[in-house]
């Protein structure tokens, strides 16, 4: 099964998957940002349009070179990096759409999943230390439940099925397992 893990920034993605993989045998792939940053590439401080192109193209990359994978999880899918590109973009007063070949790309990519897990921001939030723009962050977090409910871009009709988690981490994995019918 081909799994993503979708969610703004601070929620703990990471650390669902984490918990996940330590009681499934899953291939865990890191988020693009971490690749490319130890790949070299620079990064501005804070979310540029310039960045986020680069980050959703090497999603979409990773994701279908592990297509002949049997049980992958990754952190973060093409739609984090929509929802970041149009919460951006409104920022600077435009509005971001992919380009027809880009949300081919896209398309394809989100095929390969089987499930897209949301791990939403819970109020109260349950991230103990001061999480960096919190403002982007609960931006992203609306734009993500509204691209994942009412899928405006058409992405998700034949794609992955999406799963909600929520609670604690213990919680999280229980949920996922019963929703998945992984014991």
């Amino acid at each position: 099964m081909h799994i993503a893990v979708t969610g703004t920034h601070g929620i703990g993605k990471t650390t669902f998957i984490d918990d996940f993989t330590s009681v499934h045998d899953y291939q865990s792939v890191p988020e693009s940002y971490w690749l490319l940053e130890q790949q070299g590439m620079p990064f501005a401080n804070g979310a540029t349009i310039t960045d986020l192109e680069v980050q959703l193209a090497e999603s979409c990359k990773l994701i279908l070179n592990h297509d002949d994978d049997r049980d992958v999880i990754f952190d973060r899918c093409p739609l984090d990096f929509l929802a970041y590109l149009e919460v951006v973009s409104a920022g600077e007063g435009f509005e971001w759409l992919p380009s027809g070949r880009e949300l081919a790309n896209i398309s394809k990519a989100l095929a390969m999943l089987d499930v897209v897990i949301f791990v939403p921001l819970a109020s109260p939030d349950e991230i103990p230390i001061q999480i960096e723009r919190p403002r982007l962050r609960s931006q992203v977090d609306r734009c993500l439940k509204t691209m994942l409910r009412e899928d405006d871009l058409g992405l998700l009709h034949n794609g992955p099925r999406i799963v909600e988690v929520a609670g604690s981490r213990a919680q999280r994995v229980e949920m996922a397992n019963s929703l998945l019918g992984l014991t």
